[in-house]
């Protein structure tokens, strides 16, 4: 078992262990030696090359390298897909229980690999340190979490009465064949590792695509993987352009199932258009609009927190974050001017040192994205503090901006549209279920919180909020920190398609179709 010393969760992280920040340090020059080397596609253990490569840039100083990626082709793709295919029966013979121990190898060597894995990502995405630990330990909770799930069910091997004929009835659940995994960037390796364990461990081979902005924690996992012992027709790796790698991977035939994580928009795409012929299980996992409700009856320091923390972590790069926040008319102004005062006290910069809170957003569009909402909120309404972008110095190659808190009018879209930057609006209610519907009018539905102790209106509000992970009183974070076993993850609405949720006791299931069996004695 790898060394438990640093367990890092998104509830427990403290910057305080000077080990830790020793280890991380020693990390990031450990690794910059990996930075900008090239990398190849993957099919069937063999790796291809060609000329058309692309070139993934830090966010934290766009003079730095990542890595060179192949551009997987179409043919690529295909190749993938008929390798997995051909793998369907000696993958599903190898036997649960191997690939559980597989599996827990797997998770076994990100534990031993946390640092080096989390200063990459740091590079790669811009993450603060404590949020790529998390990242990686999460992944590897995930993938026991999946393996737990095998086990607690005899991999899913349920006895069944019988009729009065003696026999053998039973009933199971197999897999469904070729799994295609299209990752994003916010989460590179747990959005990546999580969804490919559970396809995997249930018997599926995989054919993943990670985003082009967090391409080099999926050469990671494939790494982790293959000296795991997961053998080379089981898992696949083909990075590439969304509408190249992407488009070829979910429109191919013999793809049986895929889960997607991303925006909305690609996301329905893809969930209406990905069977022919027959129905095959689409998992998407898409965007939200999540909201915290703060009554009069709040303790405003926890709320204060616990809204700072969603809306400004990592950016507000989180389908979780928390971008709209309800506040009762008799505690709006102190909730507020204290709001404020904490996160003008945020450090934003380099996420590779250890002081930093908030590193840079991903890219050009989402430093726009920033600056639209900034003018809607100018226009419409009031910036209370940020609003604009960093520069000067080493933050003229990057993409930093202020963390961010508005005003607007309940017309204005940044109430409506997911913006993924560190921006949140807040506004007035008089009465708890005003601002319940207003939460609940909203296509997404993934998270919410609420704040709030008295437990009347606990009750009412966890019996009308429409979301699929709900937290009350979290100072960790009002609309975010999910983890496997403790939180599960997953959206209703518009922001997921199965209402299952991944770190939940259902998540491995949905990999799976079940088949009844009986069997006479002759």
């Amino acid at each position: 078992m790898a060394d438990q010393t640093f367990r890092i969760t998104y509830a427990t992280m403290s910057a305080d262990n000077e080990e830790l920040q020793r280890r991380f340090d020693e990390a990031v020059v450990r690794v910059k030696s990996e930075l900008g080397r090239d990398y190849p596609v993957v099919v069937n253990g063999e790796e291809r090359w060609n000329d058309d490569r692309y070139e993934e840039r830090s966010p934290i100083d766009t003079d730095v390298v990542i890595g060179r990626f192949t551009q997987a082709t179409a043919k690529d793709v295909a190749d993938a897909v008929a390798a997995a295919k051909a793998s369907e029966v000696a993958w599903d013979r190898v036997g649960w229980k191997e690939r559980v121990a597989m599996l827990r190898r797997a998770a076994d060597l990100m534990e031993e690999r946390l640092f080096d894995l989390a200063a990459l990502m740091s590079w790669e995405v811009g993450k603060n340190r404590l949020e790529a630990l998390g990242d990686v330990q999460e992944t590897a909770e995930l993938v026991r979490w999946n393996c737990d799930a095998m086990e607690r069910n005899d991999g899913f091997r349920t006895p069944m009465s019988g009729l009065g004929a003696a026999g053998d009835y039973y009933d199971v659940l197999r897999p469904h064949g070729v799994w295609a995994i299209i990752s994003p960037f916010n989460f590179p390796f747990a959005l990546s590792g999580g969804p490919s364990s559970g396809a995997l461990v249930a018997g599926n081979p995989v054919v993943l695509k990670p985003s082009n902005r967090g391409a080099l924690l999926g050469w990671k996992l494939f790494e982790v993987l293959r000296d795991a012992g997961v053998p080379a027709g089981a898992f696949h790796f083909v990075p590439g352009r969304g509408k190249v790698a992407g488009d070829a991977l979910w429109r191919n035939p013999d793809v049986d199932g895929i889960l997607f994580t991303g925006s909305y928009d690609v996301g329905m795409e893809i969930y209406r258009n990905f069977a022919k012929g027959y129905p095959k299980p689409a998992i998407c996992e898409m965007g939200g609009k999540n909201p915290a409700i703060v009554t009069a009856k709040a303790d405003l320091d926890v709320a204060t927190d616990g809204v700072m923390r969603s809306a400004f972590g990592f950016g507000g790069q989180k389908c979780s974050a928390c971008s709209r926040v309800f506040v009762a008319d008799a505690v709006y102004d102190a909730f507020v001017k204290l709001l404020v005062e904490k996160t003008e006290k945020l450090t934003v910069g380099n996420p590779l040192e250890r002081t930093t809170f908030l590193g840079p957003v991903i890219s050009p569009m989402a430093v726009d994205t920033f600056e639209e909402a900034v003018a809607e909120a100018r226009s419409r309404g009031k910036v209370l503090t940020g609003g604009e972008r960093l520069t000067g110095g080493d933050l003229d190659r990057g993409f930093y901006v202020r963390p961010t808190v508005v005003e607007a009018p309940a017309d204005s879209w940044v109430w409506k549209k997911e913006l993924f930057v560190p921006f949140v609006v807040v506004g007035r209610f008089s009465d708890l279920d005003e601002a319940i519907d207003r939460s609940n009018a909203s296509e997404y539905g993934l998270t919410a919180g609420l704040f709030s102790k008295d437990q009347q209106e606990i009750d009412h509000w966890l019996s009308r909020i429409e979301a699929g992970v709900v937290y009350v009183n979290r100072r960790a974070g009002a609309t975010t920190g999910a983890w496997p076993g403790v939180q599960p993850f997953g959206g209703w609405k518009g922001s997921g398609t199965t209402g299952k949720s991944g770190g939940g006791p259902y998540y491995v299931t949905q990999f799976l179709r079940e088949q009844s069996r009986t069997v006479i004695a002759s």
